[in-house]
């Protein structure tokens, strides 16, 4: 038990932030449990060879996503005392990945270099003061769209993730983008563990049982366990093709191996800064350098906005005390994300999980950090989790979030139509840069139209310019042959 009053107490404000150690403990657990799938999803992403026909390597990527991932969320933790979890970034290592595979003149330490340079660029908009008041110029509507946002977003990731809804093929020829289940029927022992953990975590949510959601985790797990030692279910996608009925990534069996194992730290260091500078040329080098850093610097604005509202951990004008600390982290979240060569780390909507558990404080991300620190050596036994049984959790945390949209003045269409498209795009684009985007363009526009142009923050016209640059890149490039 916490004393009151003791030295940690005070400095982590757990009895200030209305928790205490258990709900921090737990919500640490229940954080992890939520994120894991990182440590084996991430080397799967970043497989492919590069120019030179060099390979990460399946274990040295997990090793050092998990260490990476540990360090970061302790410090977040330790300094900065808040409960966002930071890991390696899903949209990031996608783009990286791609670019490799499309660029034939591109190594893995080349493209990691420009991670750590939009890293290192955002280090310095975080210390001078840019980003912090970038997050204050943001209306409180289109704050609480971001909350709103992530809830969707974070539900349908948990839908996606065990199989409830399905991107419907393009060979299809339908007008709809997915569908439920396989073919409109749900099937296979993955979807039922989903349907058992959900309905498990609303039951015990709606009762207030302490714990509700790291129990249906645990129970999902158990279940899908044994589900798979009797059926042997199998991978959605594996060598012999695809199931439909399969585990969407991890299969949830006891490892017939080594439990555990010394970790291939070697591809840290392996960066080179500025070496893609003299392969492909400056523009197209500073081209991606800023296309990696709108990303993270807009991806992690609007998670921690939307973490920081629904742990009630804003102030009265929806800021977030101690920003500047949680910014400073994150920015070096992609520092350290490209000189360890696992791409860019940044705060996880997954910490969701850990704050619908109550965690309030630093305290949890610790916990979560030494997990991941541990996750190194026990690397195999991150296959007990599967994504189904983590599925549930996130669902549940996307209608507290979704919850707040009643804080939307829908009368004032000046912040309700940027607010609708900033919601409504994070879940249908799976991205929250792009629904940030899309809203903070709108916002300035439809005041515009209004006559209202005077109330609109200066940087708010930087940052719907530098979104067009955004959404326009494209263009850009084959105006300029790059592309």
């Amino acid at each position: 038990m916490l004393k009151k009053g003791s030295v940690l107490d005070r400095y982590f404000e757990v009895t200030h932030r209305g928790s205490t150690m258990s709900r921090e403990i737990r919500g640490g657990v229940a954080t992890f449990f939520a994120m894991s799938y990182i440590v084996v999803l991430n080397p799967l992403i970043l497989a492919g060879a590069d120019s030179s026909g060099a390979e990460l390597g399946f274990e040295r990527v997990a090793a050092v996503t998990a260490l990476v991932a540990g360090i970061l969320t302790i410090v977040m933790g330790a300094w900065a005392k808040y409960p966002f979890a930071l890991a390696t970034g899903l949209g990031v290592n996608a783009f990286v990945a791609i670019t490799v595979a499309t660029n034939p003149e591109l190594t893995w330490p080349q493209v990691m270099g420009l991670v750590m340079l939009a890293g290192l660029t955002m280090l310095i908009l975080v210390l001078t003061g840019f980003r912090t008041a970038v997050f204050n110029a943001v209306p409180e509507s289109l704050k609480t769209a971001i909350v709103v946002g992530i809830g969707l977003f974070i539900a349908l990731i948990g839908l996606v993730n065990a199989g409830f809804v399905r991107r419907v093929p393009d060979v299809a020829q339908t007008t709809v983008p997915v569908g439920l289940g396989f073919e409109g029927a749900l099937l296979g022992w993955p979807t039922l563990v989903f349907v058992f953990g959900l309905i498990l975590t609303i039951a015990l949510v709606v009762r207030k049982v302490r714990g509700g959601i790291l129990i249906g985790v645990i129970a999902s797990t158990i279940l899908a366990v044994s589900i798979e030692a009797v059926a042997d279910v199998g991978p959605s996608v594996g060598p012999d093709g695809t199931n439909a009925q399969g585990w969407s990534l991890v299969v949830p069996e006891l490892p017939t191996g080594a439990w555990v194992g010394v970790p291939d730290l070697s591809l840290i260091g392996n960066v080179s800064l500025f070496g893609a500078f003299s392969t492909i040329g400056a523009t197209a080098a500073l081209l991606l350098t800023f296309t990696i850093l709108l990303s993270i610097f807009f991806d992690a604005m609007g998670t921690m906005v939307g973490l920081a509202n629904e742990a009630k951990l804003v102030d009265k004008k929806g800021n977030i005390p101690g920003v500047n600390r949680v910014l400073v982290v994150d920015a070096l979240g992609a520092v350290a994300g490209g000189a360890g060569s696992v791409s860019s780390n940044q705060i996880y909507v997954e910490s969701g999980a850990g704050i619908g558990e109550g965690a309030r404080t630093g305290i949890a991300n610790i916990v979560t950090g030494v997990l991941f620190l541990l996750a190194m050596f026990f690397t195999p036994l991150i296959s007990l989790v599967p994504f189904e049984a983590v599925a549930p959790a996130l669902v549940v945390v996307g209608f507290m979030m979704v919850a707040q949209v009643g804080r939307i003045d829908w009368q004032d269409w000046g912040v309700a139509i940027p607010a609708f498209l900033t919601f409504i795009l994070m879940p249908f684009t799976y991205s929250i840069a792009n629904g940030l985007g899309a809203g903070f363009i709108a916002y300035v526009l439809v005041r515009t139209f209004q006559g209202r142009a005077r109330e609109i923050h200066p940087l708010m016209w930087v940052v719907a310019g530098a979104f067009v640059v955004f959404f326009g890149i494209g263009p850009i490039e084959l105006a300029l042959g790059l592309r």
